[in-house]
């Protein structure tokens, strides 16, 4: 029996090699009669007689279906005994997948498993990988995919790819959200001089997004109060002093919270103070009274007295 591979939606072709000894021929698919010589005895439409010739007895059906796989048998009647051939119609279809699991939250620590289901013939291949810049090659070759105490690094898109290779694999992605409380991962202590502009920032990582909160001492700061301005972004928080003076100098605590917990950390703005340095006005320094530079070369005359008395002598 020989077999005829094609892809869903496209035209098989069914072959009957016959001789000048055929009374007559059929194509059967089971036990129903498809064409008998050229007389058409299915009602579909989608198949049709190729040739029927001395040589050749051929019928095409279009726009294949799964449910067209199957045997085929060409009959042939001669003068002295009937003989058939068989074809089997094997149909190949391109993967599809037919059930993904939906986007998920879960916290830190949590187990997640994850879903792909494919349908194709032959049956798909089903792959998952995380779709990240660290992530190395597949992490499963099955439909399903756990994780068990899961990581903040494990979260991301997780990519279901389902192949056969009939077609280009079918891809579709999940997202994988993992929350986890508030890490402080900068704060540091400024110095700024009295009446200048200060600035302390305090930045964290955390999912949800952090909620902050600035202290000093045990008072909190509130926006809009007088000289200052507290800005907050979804990773980081800026506190500003338009015009630093004595009484704002002191420590300062941040506080960074979401619903899964809060962590803070202490900074503290101080008195910078800058030193003047003073033109070096040691021995040979000769002060410029054009521009009040200082600069070497009063030496240069007290050198020119003993140098002619020398040349005197000589």
């Amino acid at each position: 029996m020989d077999n005829v591979t094609v892809r869903q939606g496209e035209s098989a072709t069914l072959r009957c090699s016959v001789d000048n000894r055929v009374t007559r021929v059929a194509w059967l698919n089971r036990s129903s009669i498809l064409y008998a010589g050229n007389d058409k005895w299915c009602l579909d439409p989608r198949v049709v007689l190729l040739a029927n010739t001395k040589t050749q007895y051929s019928i095409q059906i279009q726009d294949v279906d799964v449910y067209d796989e199957g045997p085929y048998t060409c009959s042939v009647q001669t003068d002295n005994h009937p003989k058939t051939s068989r074809v089997h119609l094997i149909v190949q279809v391109s993967p599809k997948i037919t059930e993904i699991s939906s986007d998920i939250s879960i916290n830190e620590g949590g187990n997640v498993s994850l879903t792909c289901i494919a349908t194709g013939r032959p049956d798909p291949t089903i792959t998952w990988r995380h779709i990240s810049p660290k992530a190395v090659g597949f992490i499963s070759e099955d439909e399903y995919l756990e994780i068990t105490g899961i990581t903040r690094e494990q979260s991301g898109e997780y990519e279901c790819s389902a192949s056969n290779d009939v077609a280009a694999p079918v891809v579709q992605r999940v997202k994988v959200t993992v929350n986890y409380p508030p890490y402080i991962s900068d704060a540091k202590s400024t110095g700024v001089p009295v009446g200048q502009k200060g600035i302390l920032l305090c930045e964290a990582s955390a999912v949800p997004s952090a909620d902050f909160q600035w202290y000093k001492d045990d008072k909190r700061l509130a926006e809009g109060q007088k000289g200052l301005k507290v800005e907050n972004k979804a990773a980081f928080s800026r506190l500003t002093f338009f015009n630093v003076s004595e009484q704002d100098y002191g420590n300062y605590t941040c506080v960074a919270s979401n619903q899964l917990g809060n962590t803070n950390a202490s900074m503290i703005l101080y008195e910078e103070t800058t030193t003047a340095l003073t033109p070096w006005k040691g021995p040979g320094a000769v002060h410029d009274g054009n521009n009040g530079a200082w600069r070497r070369g009063g030496c240069a005359w007290l050198l020119a007295l003993p140098l002619a008395q020398l040349a005197r002598q000589f």
